[in-house]
């Protein structure tokens, strides 16, 4: 399967990154030197993706901003002889075909990605969420579509999280069929502790057919009148099959403070301009 397509949902509220994302959307507070989004464009773009489509709302246009040209802003660098930022904000512009459509309603992430239908058309395509960080080499989206391809079949992000945390995420259950890919025989979205012995986590990271909207279509609000994507998955592994796969490199949840805090120290540290006097600092503190 071709992925040339990616749905990213971002029109949630934010709730868990107030007060800092009262009036600017998670997906654009700053991890070292970008936004939270553009690193997740990036990922895709890495796995091949052409075009992303935004699912989004009313107040976060400026998402969609944010990859097109500033052309103030690029007469000012130009103006100033600064050549390599220049390139730097016009690479944004130029990184991917951007897309949006407005989710009226915030029923969940299957109704977000249920949005998407009309651009998505009847191309497989991928879905990320836009406040979860992956970093390492082959990491992210690409381990998911070098499965997809090999296999022909729909396939999703999983990590191993504490037992005491299930009730945090859906959780599947499967059979290894090669190392770190699993056949999925059940998938539950936030089980009570205690009751799975499985710790395989869906992180936010989907290769899908399009066959997923009519069980989308199909899905019953649950908690919350939310339309759960896991509930589709769980419909279209049973129809067609699904796989899981064991995702490597690190993983950061941009809405977890600490996590958010971790991915700024994380990249500051790559950095070879920062590496010295951040861990001076970082040493200052913890003594």
């Amino acid at each position: 399967m071709n992925i040339r397509k990616v749905v990213i949902p971002v029109a949630g509220w934010g709730t868990r990154s107030l007060p800092a994302s009262k009036n600017i959307p998670k997906e654009m507070l700053p991890v070292y030197n970008k936004p939270v989004v553009q690193y997740v464009v990036e990922e895709a773009m890495r796995a091949g993706v052409e075009d992303v489509i935004f699912v989004t709302n009313r107040d976060k246009s400026v998402i969609e901003d944010h990859f097109d040209y500033n052309l103030q802003l690029e007469s000012v660098l130009e103006r100033a002889g600064k050549r390599e930022m220049l390139e730097q904000v016009r690479h944004v512009a130029e990184m991917v075909n951007i897309m949006a459509v407005r989710q009226k309603k915030q029923l969940g992430l299957g109704h977000a990605v249920l949005c998407a239908r009309e651009l998505v058309g009847n191309d497989p395509f991928a879905v990320m969420v836009g406040d979860d960080l992956m970093f390492g080499d082959d990491a992210g989206l690409q381990e998911l579509v070098r499965v997809s391809k090999e296999r022909s079949m729909p396939v999703i992000g999983v990590m191993e999280v504490p037992a005491d945390r299930i009730n945090r995420y859906g959780i599947v259950t499967g059979e290894e069929i090669s190392p770190g890919v699993y056949s999925i025989t059940e998938m539950v979205e936030k089980p009570a502790v205690g009751t799975t012995s499985s710790r395989l986590a869906i992180v936010g990271r989907y290769v899908l057919t399009p066959d997923i909207f009519e069980h989308l279509s199909r899905v019953k609000p649950g908690h919350g009148g939310e339309i759960q994507l896991t509930d589709a998955l769980a419909a279209l592994a049973r129809e067609r099959g699904m796989l899981a796969v064991k995702m490597g490199g690190l993983r950061f949840d941009a809405g977890d403070w600490v996590d958010y805090l971790s991915a700024n120290v994380y990249l500051g540290l790559l950095d070879p301009g920062l590496r010295d006097g951040l861990r001076a600092r970082l040493r200052a503190m913890l003594g």
